[in-house]
């Protein structure tokens, strides 16, 4: 077995479409991750690389975290003239992308790091970096860096899977995937990947202030509300979120929704009609001031409506009060290939409502609550009137939540994904030490 890896002997890129520049490269939850997890490994002392498709206002090369981490953000000329967001103009930059990326890996991060005695690790995300890093290989090859440098494709989920030419990857690299049931998916596909599990910031664990959390309950006053964020696909339960409100309406109960929807999907459309269908009346909050106490004035100022719809970006930082204070963050999704948000939840203290697809993290009703069939309202419903009452249990889940949570930090993480990478290291006969 080679040597361990540490931060004196390995260099670290991540390939990644999505990235750290919000609202343009965070997307979803491949963004979140690939900001997080490089700037905790550069935390650690790893020189991490983390090259995406950035902000075209934004410098081309930033250096961050003490000179540790190296955010390289590319396609900036084609982004210029597509302001969209990162996938507007995906196919374009995907070719931009894989011409050039592969030689400033190979030069600019490689070959200087091998001349310094270092090896590479290079973790490409998705099927946008596929064919880039089968071009890197080729590189590497080619100039004679190959037996220095681990090569590892990641499945975030199963989008594109089809669009994969799955023996060329298997020839250059080795496979890894972000939970048990994404791994068992590609089983489908002819390929074994190694599990490297998602995980939180460290910092997401430290305890909520408790008069945040007073505050913004104080400002919905009602029975049950509950808190969504995320992109308004159809897979996230957004309908289910809404039926469930209505439901527990129409069982006399105060129920309110406060939604965080991501950049504008089509689905979002089909969500708002059937609130007004269902007969839901929907808020707009909008404040300047993004502190807890100017987002709870704003949340107490707002129209009693069922559904109060925020309208500003939400800090980091304010993310952690509505999931403690909440009754449930409603994680719902039908298929989830990890769960980010719901794992968010629970370091929070709070209880997150997730599905049965990929979060690994989930125990049923010891840290979370687990819906056994995503597409049932009444499912909701039902676990929202039972810890109404049960505060006991209520009490139980949140303590079970963040103990779990500790689980699944990104420092949780590191040991599992340089355990990985050394034992991919041998089997690609790249030499460590």
């Amino acid at each position: 077995m080679p040597p361990a890896f540490t931060p004196d002997n390995l260099e670290i890129v991540f390939l990644s479409f999505e990235g750290p520049d919000q609202p343009y490269s965070q997307a979803g939850g491949l963004g979140v991750r690939v900001a997080q997890f490089t700037r905790s490994l550069a935390r650690q002392g790893f020189n991490t690389h983390l090259i995406f498709v950035g902000d075209p206002d934004r410098p081309g090369y930033e250096v961050q975290e003490e000179g540790r981490l190296h955010l390289h953000r590319w396609c900036q000329w084609l982004s210029a003239h597509h302001r969209g967001g990162v996938y507007e103009a995906e196919i374009e930059k995907v070719h931009d992308f894989q011409d050039s990326v592969p030689a400033h890996v190979t030069f600019e991060i490689a070959a200087p790091a091998v001349a310094e005695g270092r090896r590479v690790v290079v973790m490409a995300e998705e099927w946008h970096t596929a064919d880039a890093l089968s071009r890197l290989s080729d590189s590497l090859h080619f100039n004679g860096l190959r037996q220095n440098c681990v090569l590892v494709w990641n499945a975030n989920n199963d989008m594109s899977f089809n669009r994969m030419n799955w023996d060329r990857i298997g020839y250059v690299a080795d496979f890894a995937a972000v939970s048990k049931y994404v791994k068992h998916q590609m089983w489908d596909c002819g390929v074994n990947p190694v599990v490297i599990p998602n995980g939180v910031p460290e910092e997401r664990l430290e305890a909520v202030d408790p008069d945040a959390v007073a505050a913004f309950r104080r400002a919905m006053d009602c029975d049950v509300w509950f808190f969504k964020i995320g992109r308004t696909d159809p897979d996230k339960g957004w309908l289910e979120a809404v039926e469930a409100v209505h439901r527990l309406r129409e069982q006399g109960v105060n129920a309110r929704l406060v939604i965080k929807p991501g950049a504008y999907e089509a689905h979002g459309d089909e969500v708002y009609r059937h609130m007004v269908w269902r007969g839901l009346d929907r808020a707009e909050v909008a404040t300047d001031d993004r502190s807890v106490p100017g987002i709870a004035t704003a949340l107490g100022a707002a129209p009693e409506a069922a559904v109060l719809d925020l309208r500003f970006f939400v800090p980091d930082e304010v993310l952690p009060v509505f999931y403690a204070a909440a009754d449930g963050t409603l994680a719902n999704s039908g298929y989830e290939p990890f769960g980010l948000v719901g794992l968010e939840a629970m370091a929070a203290g709070g209880i997150a409502y997730v599905g049965s697809t990929g979060e690994d993290y989930a125990r049923p009703l010891q840290n979370c609550v687990v819906l056994d069939d995503a597409a049932d309202p009444d499912e909701i419903v039902r676990f929202a009137l039972q810890l109404k009452d049960d505060h006991a249990l209520n009490a139980s889940i949140r303590a079970g939540a963040r103990r779990a949570a500790e689980l699944f930090t990104w420092e949780a993480v590191t040991p599992i994904f340089l355990t990985r990478m050394r034992h991919l290291a041998a089997g690609q006969d790249v030499v460590v030490g």
